[in-house]
């Protein structure tokens, strides 16, 4: 099994995580997927509004599928954060509600807390909102994540984070 990196006593590096979204994980950065927030109690990723991703053309509503890619992705970063190491994990179940449409020209941001870690499985509760209104929510998860789901690092061999010195 490969060695798997230690972080330091503060937490994950939100640089780190950023690497994670830009470069570990493709369609993230294909989505404009942003890091807002790194801490070790939760993680907060951002989804600029971008036309391509309407689902909805005659309101300008964003794709489902969009949102559910931000709320499995800030999900499996706050793994981490709680983990305070970078090990693989995988999403085993994700249960979203979706209780209102993400409005038009508007970004959605996604806070999650990694609420249970065991050996071996992660419990994670997420939330997706648009800033301006936090309280008001666009979506409701939670989900379970396979810890340890392979040997691989989460992050391409040789990749280089800013700031950040290897």
């Amino acid at each position: 099994m490969s060695e798997i990196p230690q972080l330091s006593a503060d937490g994950i590096d939100p640089k780190m995580v950023e690497a994670m979204i830009r470069q570990g994980i493709p369609y993230c950065a294909a989505l404009g997927v942003e890091v807002i927030e790194v801490k070790r109690s939760h993680v907060t990723l951002s989804l600029p509004y971008n036309s391509d991703l309407v689902g909805d053309p005659a309101n300008g509503i964003l794709h489902g599928g969009a949102i559910t890619s931000l709320v499995d992705s800030v999900a499996g970063m706050a793994v981490f954060a709680a983990m305070q190491k970078l090990q693989a994990v995988a999403t085993l179940d994700l249960r979203i509600d979706y209780l209102k449409p993400a409005l038009a020209h508007k970004a959605v941001y996604a806070t999650a807390e990694c609420y249970k870690l065991t050996r071996s499985i992660a419990f994670v509760r997420a939330r997706a909102y648009h800033p301006d209104t936090p309280d008001d929510l666009v979506a409701n998860c939670v989900a379970t994540f396979m810890i340890g789901s392979s040997d691989k690092p989460p992050l391409p061999k040789g990749t280089k984070i800013p700031g950040v010195q290897a």
